[in-house]
């Protein structure tokens, strides 16, 4: 089943026109740069700490003088893997406590603040007030207010 030469140059000139490839919007924000070297890293690590982990395997199988040896470095993989992933979530914590995410108050707690700001206005005035009055009628002072 072939195509004519019609159908090949409209074909040709879809494709020319199409573009490579099509922009869509991430469903998540990108990791910062530390946080994704950082993870980078510890995949690296926990897959060469499988190889190492599937190779002592196979050579305790077959009997192999590698095995012991293998064993051992699969130890010491498995505690670097782990401070691999550990780095991961440190290097994450220490990044948002740093530019971490701006919250906004709410804005129940806005009207909040701003009802407190406001009686506490209020019982300052009334407390200045309350002492102008009370300072006018002394007796014994030697300059005015």
């Amino acid at each position: 089943m072939s195509m004519s030469t019609a159908e090949r140059s409209e074909y040709r000139e879809r494709s020319e026109n199409r573009p490579l490839w099509t922009e869509e919007a991430a469903d998540r924000r990108r990791l910062p740069d530390p946080v994704r070297t950082a993870a980078v890293r510890a995949v690296l690590v926990v897959a060469l700490t499988l190889i190492l982990a599937m190779t002592a395997f196979l050579c305790a199988l077959a009997g192999s003088w590698l095995a012991f040896p293998m064993v051992i470095a699969g130890v010491v993989s498995t505690v670097v893997a782990t401070w691999g992933v550990l780095d991961v979530w440190v290097t994450r914590q220490v990044w948002l406590q740093r530019h971490g995410v701006v919250s906004a108050p709410s804005s129940t707690a806005r009207a909040m603040r701003r009802e407190h700001r406001r009686s506490r206005r209020h019982a300052r005035s009334a407390e200045r007030s309350r002492g102008r009055i009370s300072g006018r009628g002394r007796t014994g002072q030697l300059s005015h207010p």
